[in-house]
């Protein structure tokens, strides 16, 4: 049997830096994470403000920004025939006035890296926690099976980092709100065409949206769709929904000749959710494993990444002594139930007010005055640029930790 102080299960944003920050604060972690490895297609990218202020705290940011990434300083969209820019990073109040597109797993590989320079710091890729350990009415720890066989681990604190979809959760009994979305999502990849202008987008028209984010050589594309259409879609055949693509981007149908197969689309079931309860004696959620985002604004990431740092900070003093109390974790909820259901509430509004009027509009729709204010008010745009970029109540590193070793070694 592992021992471990604290066991996390999900290599994502959560549980990776989760782990950094309390290895950092000199606790024992055991991450654990079911894939081999980090690579995995159409993720959220978006390092958002908020995030790239936590990793400044941590003395990180200017290694993180060497790594491949572009920067987006604002936001426009296309509403029929009115071009709008929405929001405007470049006069936040934070180091870094963008948002930073990466692909995730190179931001987890590098977060990863960065943790395995403190000895307390574990990682164990292929490692699948199906079921709780208990005793005594607490949880204490985890049974999972890896390539090598069965596991168990013992801790003094289980954190489920595990996604939306979270077996721990489920073990623990945890109830589950659905809140509902209207739509799902494809995900597809686009060249960029010669010369063309590098501006991520959003476009609305007769029935359709189409979003186009920046990513260096070639475009990320999502195509929304109503919830639950994506089978007839499918039914419909591929040059169909080929032109169903090309008249959402407004682009001509040859620049989506690359698309050869629905294997070269990807489909996101959006949801959102939150727990209840987020933790039980000896196991919390955070990310995820605690609320499923929609992916309006991209902040999914960046609501993961500000739990791990409220439950680093105020967890890590307790796990030094430590099994943690009931009432510390719940702590950890009630510092972010606020920032949770007030983001999901702003992204039921946006998709009820204008995601769902627009799929189901058979003409082309124009701009509300308020949007287009936008345009024309600079500082009008601050509040959008705020709340996706720092979101409520953003996170800042609390804990005493000590500098980042230059030598590999604690």
């Amino acid at each position: 049997m592992l021992r471990t102080t604290c066991c996390i299960m999900g290599g994502g944003p959560a549980g990776v830096m989760a782990g950094y920050l309390l290895a950092r604060a000199g606790i024992d972690v055991l991450v654990l994470e079911k894939h081999k490895d980090f690579l995995r297609d159409f993720r959220g990218d978006t390092i958002h403000p908020s995030t790239l202020q936590v990793m400044s705290e941590l003395g990180l940011l200017e290694a993180l920004l060497e790594r491949p990434h572009s920067r987006v300083e604002t936001i426009d969209g296309v509403i029929g025939r009115d071009r709008v820019r929405i929001a405007d990073f470049r006069r936040l109040s934070t180091r870094c006035k963008f948002v930073a597109f990466m692909p995730q797993w190179d931001f987890l590989d590098f977060l990863a890296d960065q943790g395995k320079r403190w000895p307390g710091f574990h990682l164990k890729m292929e490692a699948i926690a199906t079921g709780l350990r208990n005793g005594g009415g607490s949880v204490t720890g985890v049974i999972g099976h890896a390539p090598d066989g069965p596991f168990e681990v013992a801790a003094d604190l289980v954190i489920a980092a595990d996604g939306r979809h979270s077996v721990l959760r489920h073990a623990a009994g945890l109830v589950v709100e659905e809140l509902g979305a209207p739509m799902d999502v494809f995900w597809l990849r686009l060249a960029k065409a010669p010369g063309e202008q590098s501006e991520s987008l959003g476009r609305i028209g007769a029935g359709t949206m189409f979003v186009m984010i920046d990513r260096g050589d070639y475009w990320q594309c999502a195509m929304v769709i109503a919830k639950g259409s994506a089978d007839k879609i499918r039914a419909q055949g591929l040059p169909a929904f080929i032109d169903l693509l090309a008249r959402a981007a407004a682009m001509d149908r040859s620049r989506f000749d690359e698309i050869k197969s629905f294997d070269d689309v990807k489909l996101l079931s959006v949801a959102i959710d939150r727990l209840w309860k987020w933790a039980r004696p000896g196991l919390l959620c955070i990310g995820d494993a605690a609320h499923a985002m929609s992916p309006i604004g991209g902040v999914g990431i960046n609501l993961a990444i500000q739990d791990a740092v409220a439950a680093a900070n105020l967890l890590a003093d307790s796990l030094r002594r430590g099994a943690p109390s009931l009432a510390e974790l719940e702590g950890v909820q009630r510092r972010r139930a606020f920032p949770t259901r007030a983001t999901q509430s702003l992204q039921i509004a946006i998709q009820n007010r204008v995601i769902l009027p627009a799929l189901s509009r058979g003409t082309e729709p124009r701009a509300p005055w308020y949007i287009r204010m936008l345009s024309h008010t600079p500082f009008l745009r601050d509040l959008p640029a705020r709340l996706i970029g720092l979101g409520f109540r953003p996170e800042h590193v609390a804990l005493s930790l000590p500098p980042t070793p230059k030598d590999g070694g604690a």
